[in-house]
């Protein structure tokens, strides 16, 4: 039979995701977080101990001249041995995984998995996962690490550039980004495979690519500070601070990036990410409820979108 900490600890198995605060490893999130979990999960334990009846002895009434027999009473008393002070807490270590990691230079949506959540943290990142992310830049200046942090190495003049011109460097990288997508898909383009892909927005590498930018384009443009709205596969964090210093060389200047924040990972969006402030055994097991509940209307969704096609294809082969 299952104990009371087993069962609050099955509730908390799965995927769910968190904000993790710029200038903030992300190894102090995760530990903070399974401290929070083993702390809630032991404290169960408390309130439960198991029951045992025993006979106890009674006062006997003895005198001088008589002695009477001695009585005994059953009782139910707890059982001291199985009190946690004695066997001390039940789970010793509970075992968070990381999904993609962000820079203690970064902040925004960090994925996390409890328990088997693990394996399923895995089976995720098999698949074609998109992240979103928004890139604060400056020109005017670059850096030997290509963000605000790093040694400044050369300044230069950016009164040339304007929204126009940024937005056709923009242009140009996403075409070239859309032929690395194709290539590396291994789906020839003029099949009907490949065309039912793109449409359900399938279309990507098989195995590991270079970073590939799915999409990109400028939210904010107030020299010599601008914002970019980035979508990507297989991208690290410094990849994206090199994006922003190639488009000011595209554009005859110089740039660093100067925030990078992560807006959405697959499933998991900035709606559901978890603050400093919930990292809480009641609030990961609703953000884990809330993302099972997610992903099955998801899948009922394509189902639902796929049977028209299939029945049409089996009416097809009816003679």
């Amino acid at each position: 039979m299952a104990t009371p900490a087993i069962r609050t600890f099955r509730r908390l198995e799965g995927l769910f995701c968190v904000y993790k605060p710029r200038n903030v490893h992300w190894k102090l999130v995760r530990d903070t977080i399974e401290t929070n979990l083993l702390k809630g999960v032991n404290a169960t334990q408390l309130k439960y101990l198991p029951q045992v009846v025993h006979s106890l002895a009674l006062p006997s009434g003895e005198t001088e001249t008589h002695r009477a027999p001695a009585l005994s009473a059953a009782a139910s008393v707890p059982v001291l041995a199985k009190h946690p002070l004695v066997t001390g807490p039940e789970f010793q270590h509970i075992q968070v995984g990381v999904g993609h990691r962000l820079d203690a230079f970064s902040s925004g949506v960090l994925v996390l998995g409890v328990g088997n959540g693990n394996m399923a943290l895995n089976e995720l990142y098999k698949t074609r996962v998109t992240r979103d992310y928004t890139l604060e830049g400056e020109f005017g200046t670059a850096t030997d690490d290509f963000s605000h942090t790093g040694r400044t190495v050369e300044r230069s003049t950016y009164d040339h550039i304007t929204r126009d011109k940024l937005d056709r460097v923009l242009a140009m990288l996403q075409g070239a980004n859309q032929k690395a997508l194709l290539m590396y898909s291994n789906v020839d383009m003029k099949s009907q495979e490949a065309y039912e892909m793109a449409a359900r927005g399938l279309l990507g590498p098989e195995g590991k690519s270079p970073p590939i930018l799915t999409g990109l384009r400028c939210v904010r443009f107030q020299p010599p500070h601008f914002t970019l709205e980035v979508q990507c596969l297989n991208e690290t964090q410094k990849y994206l601070c090199k994006v922003v210093h190639e488009i000011g060389l595209e554009l005859h200047s110089t740039a660093m990036c100067k925030g990078v924040r992560r807006t959405r990972d697959g499933l998991f969006t900035l709606q559901d990410a978890l603050t400093h402030h919930q990292w809480t055994p009641s609030d990961v097991k609703r953000a884990i409820y809330q993302y099972h509940s997610a992903k099955k209307m998801k899948n009922k969704r394509i189902k639902t979108s796929e049977g028209p096609e299939k029945e049409t294809k089996e009416e097809a082969t009816i003679p």
